[in-house]
């Protein structure tokens, strides 16, 4: 073989066995270090047959947190973006809000001012904008919004502001027989729309805040409608709740990246066996965000505390995130 032969042969070995080994990396956005590896091993021994870890197939259950977990938080809440708008939508039939509270300052375009009002603020437009209607005309309303309303930072679509790793994670459970559910403070109906496009994760696996519902025959036909109460709030120690009546298994990972998921980290983790805890700390204030202990949306101060020892892996999106949108690929 002659020289240029010789080199041509080299570069064709070298060139097909990085691409195989990409091919056969199920976390190709996460860089390589102890956080990428530290799943990577968990997922072998729970799933490797004959192994002292091993979990069957029907107790492989994972759950994640969405707000700042799986998409974006910042520079607040996606659906309360979404009860804002609708705010907007719906002022003509409420002429009443030009002089109350909170919408009165968030028709004049005043959302610091809204947000004043805190918790109960928050809650009374959701209460106002999310309910009245049925549960199917609810849906169709969200599927509108999700396709046409764009982050005020980005411009992109809020579905674009997606996890790339976290997308990986996802599928590379799935792959592995893992039921991954979704367990959030969020809206469940505004969630379950999207959450099969977006995350392979079918509306029955979304566990989060609902207000309350009723059945009644309209026109001479069944429907469910939401009404203007609180029924349940999926945050902090209401997330093992939620998945205890909803799931019914204490999850064997669980995931997350605020301290109002640290209940459902720290009930997923206390069970008998091989157990996962993971934090997202949001690092990047080049390509996302950076905040967590004195944040107003994400506070992460506790569970940076006591999540390492508890034994639960914190990623640093800056340090273990190759890309963190699937558009920066």
């Amino acid at each position: 073989m002659n020289p240029r032969m010789f080199w041509l042969f080299i570069v064709i070995v070298v060139v097909s066995f990085a691409t195989e080994v990409q091919a056969t990396d199920p976390l190709p956005s996460w860089n390589d270090g102890q956080t990428k590896q530290s799943i990577l091993t968990f997922v072998e021994k729970v799933t490797t047959s004959g192994s002292p870890d091993f979990v069957p197939v029907a107790e492989r259950i994972a759950t994640f947190d969405n707000d700042g977990t799986l998409w974006s938080e910042q520079p607040m809440y996606f659906q309360l973006f979404f009860a804002l708008d609708r705010v907007k939508i719906l002022a003509p039939q409420h002429p009443e809000w030009k002089g109350k509270e909170p919408f009165a300052s968030l028709l004049k375009g005043d959302v610091k001012a809204t947000l004043a009002g805190g918790e109960k603020a928050i809650l009374e437009i959701v209460m106002a904008t999310h309910a009245g209607m049925t549960t199917t005309e609810f849906e169709k309303i969200v599927k509108s919004w999700i396709a046409a309303a764009s982050h005020p930072k980005t411009g992109r679509r809020y579905t674009a502001m997606v996890f790339q790793p976290m997308l990986e994670l996802l599928a590379f459970l799935q792959a592995n027989d893992f039921k991954t559910f979704i367990v959030s403070g969020g809206g469940i109906e505004f969630m379950r729309p999207w959450t099969e496009t977006v995350y392979g994760i079918p509306p029955e696996h979304v566990v989060g805040s609902s207000i309350k519902t009723k059945y009644e025959v309209r026109n001479g036909k069944p429907v469910i409608t939401r009404l203007p109460e609180l029924n349940f709030i999926d945050d902090k120690a209401g997330k093992p709740v939620g998945i205890h009546q909803h799931i019914g298994r204490i999850p064997i990972m669980a995931v997350g990246n605020s301290d109002g998921d640290f209940e459902m980290l720290d009930w997923a983790t206390s069970g008998e066996g091989l157990r996962f805890g993971l934090l997202i700390h949001h690092t990047d204030d080049k390509r996302e965000w950076a905040y967590d202990r004195d944040s107003h949306i994400g506070k992460l101060d506790r569970g940076l505390n006591e999540g390492p020892g508890r034994g639960w892996t914190i990623v640093s999106m800056k340090d273990d995130w190759k890309v963190i949108f699937p558009f920066e690929k």
